[in-house]
């Protein structure tokens, strides 16, 4: 330990005499660079603000038509829809594929929670378990190898999740497939058809569909529930189910909740309820 320790003073000491031979003070030499630096930056942050406000035309009704850098702003906000899927931005895009590889409800918190906290921990570690004075990148290349495997695999998440289809993306085009694989009557395919189009996917999957937030509805059926009981609820998730975090319907209006009713009650599996 006391050679380690003598290696690392004398390596400080070579240091502070290679600062004090060729290095330039801070005032006024760095502080210049820092400052001609911080004009560069916000100069290009300010010329791409204004080609983007500039080229991109505004229009009176809907989006505005599209400029060099995008648009000024998208259509307005509907905040009645049932359809509207949010997605993250694009820094985050690997983390929202990597949520659609852990499945719900099974090993989800490994994706949510474990692996970026165990990415954070080693990042935050790395400093204090690696001390060698050794910068090369080619004389160390456990650091490398990890860095470069590290990169690669958020390039490849980032990507997946930016081409990502949405959770629920089809499920209209299954209706039909549904009404026949299930044995479903008649009177469900209208259900069948706002529980694709009205955000169900968002949270549950059907047959495969959608998204591992909520249960699964294939089977909905076999439980039993009743007519009633699943309009209510639709109506109000928390009052029928206290703690669910499912947000209530009841703006679909009484005649839909009813149809939404009859398809779940259908749902009993391939089996159809035989």
């Amino acid at each position: 330990m006391s050679r380690i320790q003598d290696e690392r003073r004398a390596e400080f000491y070579r240091y502070k005499e290679d600062v004090a031979r060729r290095g330039k003070q801070f005032h006024p030499y760095a502080m210049f660079h820092d400052t001609v630096m911080s004009l560069v930056v916000v100069t290009v942050i300010v010329v791409l603000a204004c080609v983007w406000y500039f080229t991109a035309e505004g229009t009176d009704d809907g989006p505005s038509k599209s400029g060099w850098l995008g648009v000024l702003y998208e259509a307005k906000a509907d905040p009645g829809t049932t359809s509207f899927t949010p997605r993250p931005d694009w820094y985050f895009y690997f983390l929202f594929y990597l949520l659609r590889i852990f499945k719900w409800p099974d090993t989800v918190v490994l994706g949510t929670v474990g692996i970026p906290t165990i990415l954070l921990i080693i990042g935050f570690a790395l400093p204090f378990l690696d001390r060698r004075m050794e910068r090369r990148p080619l004389r160390r290349p456990v650091a490398m190898t990890a860095l470069v495997l590290t990169a690669i695999s958020m390039g490849v998440l980032t990507y997946k999740g930016a081409t990502a289809e949405e959770a629920g993306a089809g499920a209209l085009a299954k209706v039909d497939e549904w009404m026949q694989k299930f044995n479903l009557p008649p009177n469900a395919r209208e259900g069948a058809v706002l529980f694709a189009t009205s955000g169900c996917t968002n949270c549950h999957t059907y047959d495969g569909i959608g998204a591992h937030v909520g249960p699964e509805l294939t089977e909905e059926g076999t439980r039993n529930r009743g007519i009633q009981w699943q309009i209510d609820h639709l109506k109000n998730p928390s009052a029928v189910t206290p703690g669910s975090s499912m947000p209530p319907f009841a703006r679909l209006g009484e005649e839909n909740l009813r149809k939404l009713a009859i398809f779940l009650e259908s749902s009993k599996g391939e089996s159809g309820g035989q």
